[in-house]
């Protein structure tokens, strides 16, 4: 019998396996019901756990006793379930930024009273020799971007050509040791999207990126530029790394994401990407979570070799079977939507759900949550899909 490790390897590379992989990404629910994570034996940096606390709305969920103090990954093993990212089961981050001349400082803006607990909003301020910019985050989304004016842009293109990527031989090291034959390292890079899709997210908003396309667009398109160049530093640095799958953690959403833009600054740069990690016998796949109906007919032209976070109805957009056309034979990360493991849904429903999911995609498929269990969640539905899964002949 093939171990998770195994059985996710032969799936990316279209290999014949006994069964299928349940891959469920449950960090949501962990960090939101304030459970304690701890990091792993020899890896000192708590920054990135930290963070997670930070940034997750608590909650006051259903917590089966059994886990009030167990790790993620403790709590994976008991579900019969296999973890993806180490960034979020582990609080280990593989591949880090520096910059030279460039100085960040981050401060706690004003504290604001919720139903549990005080959340704070954190600044972040960047000193440049040329000029400084400000940002603030709440709940891991942006209430104030940097870049505000056309001198902004500027200023960012300063930040971008300083920075500079590391890989961690020693983080990957103890990220794949702890993960074993539970599942394979792969990563995605937070506040690295495709370039067009970074403004928006992080650097820009959706907003301000819209209007300058349209009054400003000579300053927008070589901000571009300067983005996709500090991105050819970084696959630099990746594609000479021993990591065999990665995320484009880009949250796709054709509300955002329309087909013109999608397919004229989008499109051409997943080409790009895909060749190279391909030329390097690597793998890598999409994170597309949000209206996906409108981008069917580009999931076959990007080069991915997966698709992950897919959502159908009745939380997304696309029915299965609309879905399934689109992918051919592209394998499909996750499937399930988040919704189905509130309280209010049935097993019944779920395990009619999980059975199409699995009888439709079958082999090309890793069956996971789209995208992720949410805190209010009955936990011990993530078991019983384990069992679903178990007893499935792939």
């Amino acid at each position: 019998k093939m171990n998770f490790r195994e059985r996710i390897v032969r799936t990316f590379q279209k290999k014949k396996v006994e069964q299928i992989v349940w891959q469920p990404r449950i960090y949501y629910w962990y960090y939101g019901n304030r459970l304690k994570n701890k990091l792993p034996e020899g890896y000192k940096e708590r920054g990135l756990l930290d963070t997670f606390y930070e940034i997750i709305q608590a909650y006051q969920g259903n917590v089966p006793g059994r886990y009030n103090d167990k790790t993620m990954l403790e709590i994976y093993d008991d579900l019969g379930a296999s973890p993806r990212y180490p960034l979020e089961v582990l609080g280990i981050n593989i591949i880090k930024t520096k910059n030279k001349k460039v100085k960040i400082r981050t401060a706690q803006g004003k504290g604001r009273e919720e139903k549990i607990g005080t959340i704070q909003e954190g600044v972040i301020v960047h000193e440049t020799p040329i000029g400084t910019l400000r940002e603030v985050i709440r709940h891991g989304y942006h209430t104030e971007y940097p870049i505000k004016t056309i001198r902004d842009m500027k200023i960012m293109k300063y930040i971008l050509d300083d920075t500079q990527f590391e890989f961690d031989p020693q983080a990957f090291e103890i990220a794949d040791r702890e993960f074993g034959e539970r599942g394979v390292v792969q990563a995605f890079f937070p506040g690295a999207q495709a370039p067009f899709q970074r403004l928006i997210i992080y650097l820009m908003g959706f907003e301000n990126t819209v209007y300058a396309l349209n009054d400003n667009p000579k300053e927008l398109k070589d901000l571009l530029r300067v983005v996709e160049e500090c991105d050819d530093r970084m696959y630099e640095v990746i594609l000479s790394s021993p990591l065999k799958i990665i995320n484009f953690g880009d949250n796709i959403d054709s509300f955002i994401d329309p087909p013109p833009l999608f397919k004229e600054y989008l499109v051409p740069y997943y080409q790009k990407r895909t060749a190279q990690i391909h030329q390097e016998g690597k793998f890598c796949h999409l994170h597309m979570d949000g209206s996906l109906k409108p981008l069917l007919p580009f999931l076959n032209q990007m080069g991915f070799d997966g698709i992950e976070a897919a959502t159908p109805l009745p939380q997304g957009d696309v029915t299965l079977e609309e879905l399934k056309e689109a992918l051919g034979d592209i394998i499909l990360l996750d499937g399930i939507p988040a919704i189905l493991f509130l309280p209010k849904y049935s097993l019944e429903e779920l395990e009619e759900f999980v059975l199409k999911v699995l009888e439709m995609f079958s082999p090309n498929l890793v069956l996971g949550v789209s995208d992720e269990v949410p805190p209010p969640a009955d936990i011990e539905k993530v078991k019983f899909v384990s069992e679903i899964v178990q007893k499935f002949k792939a």
